[in-house]
């Protein structure tokens, strides 16, 4: 199981790639293989605004919905369309081509408080 060094986990399985004022958001490697095959994502508007914790969208895999869970605070930026026709591209790629959202970090001081790889992995394993 992969546990990218560059990101930054959340205990609710998403992951974010912090990047100058822009955070990425997905799900974890370990998170989309407790769901089993995603068959649909509900992804939130552009120009909606999240606090940290506050579920922002969906998942559906063939026997289970589970929420996703804003890692940050933030105001979405953009959206992954290719996940409307290609939602398995979470389960294929989680940590690349699988990214969910892209925000705009309106708290960056909330990062410290999410999980580096060691904890993440400490929290799964």
């Amino acid at each position: 199981m992969e546990f990218p060094n560059k990101v930054k986990y959340s205990k609710e399985h998403t992951w974010l790639l912090i990047e100058g004022e822009t955070g990425t958001v997905g799900i974890t490697e370990f998170a989309q293989s407790e769901l089993g095959e995603i068959v649909y994502v509900d992804l939130p508007s552009i120009g909606k605004s999240f606090k940290q914790d506050e579920i922002f969208g969906s998942v559906e895999a063939i026997k289970t919905t589970s929420d996703l869970f804003m890692p940050v605070s933030g105001e979405i930026i953009e959206i992954n369309t290719s996940l409307r026709n290609n939602p398995s591209l979470v389960n294929l790629e989680s940590f690349t081509n699988g990214w969910m959202i892209k925000i705009k970090l309106l708290q960056p001081s909330e990062i410290e408080i999410l999980l580096d790889a060691d904890a993440y992995r400490k929290l799964v394993n």
